[in-house]
């Protein structure tokens, strides 16, 4: 019989824990598939590693990683692959906005010969319209500036082939963002739409600096655009430069000049922040390569219960 592993990362999660593994069973309870859950505690602070503990204890099916501290939901998802071992792997978020009555319709499609079943959740409008809007905003900058294209509301919520698995996870990459990397990767693909769940329980973990670490990761891992950017922006304003040379001339032969300092000042500054971007975004690349070379592991485990 063929397993599947469903690999759920959860940060304080701990009012969730028990209604997502309910609800997975319920799902999968008919189906002629074997499963386990494991998941993967990214250093959590509240009861969620106790209760998944007493879970385990109680059905052998469910299996756990708990990290050292906080190491992030891309390494949480890093740390599921590496340890799960099943014929097909499902990623899911363990707040329960990734529903999973999607599951069955997903092995569905990787019956039909699929190695990944991504999805993508539908525009909701009861979403703040800012996040609506900074979400749309993050696909298109992304989209444009990157060689992988990412549908717009991607989500972490995918069947990935074993074949696959195994092949993401021998990656050795730094700053993981894996909506990218599956599409990067490759094989016979097929997307699902779906509604996302509204949180009943807990409150979410996804600050908008999380978010905007994450889209900045995704741009710099996929792309080198940026720092094209940079070179076209000092090769146009060099140009614009020779434009004041006229002015310099007459200046020089008809003895006309401004006493004013303002402008001056206002010149400087404005190139000088130009430097400050373009060394910024040299040195966000250079950080990056000097964060890989270090070849520190993604993650820390401090206890499991997988042999």
């Amino acid at each position: 019989m063929r397993h599947i592993s469903i690999i759920v990362p959860v940060y304080n999660e701990e009012e969730t824990i028990a209604s997502m593994v309910e609800a997975i069973g319920d799902v999968l309870k008919d189906c002629l598939y074997e499963y386990s859950i494991l998941f993967v505690d990214d250093g959590s602070t509240d009861l969620t590693l106790d209760i998944i503990k007493k879970l385990s204890v109680k059905d052998s099916f469910i299996q756990y990683i708990s990290f050292s501290r906080n190491f992030g939901h891309q390494n949480a998802l890093k740390a599921g692959l590496d340890k799960a071992n099943g014929d097909c792997i499902i990623t899911m978020d363990g707040d329960m906005q990734h529903p999973a009555h999607l599951i069955p319709i997903m092995l569905k499609k990787y019956e039909e010969g699929y190695d990944v079943v991504y999805t993508i959740r539908k525009d909701d409008k009861k979403l703040p319209f800012l996040k609506r809007k900074t979400s749309s905003l993050f696909y298109s900058l992304l989209n444009k500036l990157s060689d992988v294209k990412v549908e717009r509301g991607s989500a972490d919520f995918r069947l990935l082939a074993s074949h696959v698995a195994i092949a993401l996870k021998n990656l050795t990459e730094y700053d993981l963002f894996f909506r990218g990397l599956v599409k990067w990767a490759g094989f016979r693909q097929t997307a699902i739409e779906y509604c996302s769940e509204h949180r009943t329980k807990g409150t979410t973990k996804y600050t908008v600096r999380k978010m905007v670490r994450l889209g900045l990761y995704g741009i710099l891992s996929f792309s080198t655009k940026p720092l094209h950017f940079a070179v076209y922006s000092g090769f146009l304003f060099s140009m614009l430069s020779l434009l004041y040379l006229p002015y310099v001339f007459y200046s020089y032969y008809f003895g006309y000049t401004i006493s004013g300092w303002a402008s001056v000042i206002v010149t400087i500054a404005f190139f000088g922040g130009l430097q400050l971007m373009v060394l910024g975004i040299i040195g966000l690349y250079i950080g990056r390569i000097f964060m890989q070379i270090k070849n520190r592991p993604a993650y820390l485990i401090r206890e499991t219960n997988i042999l």
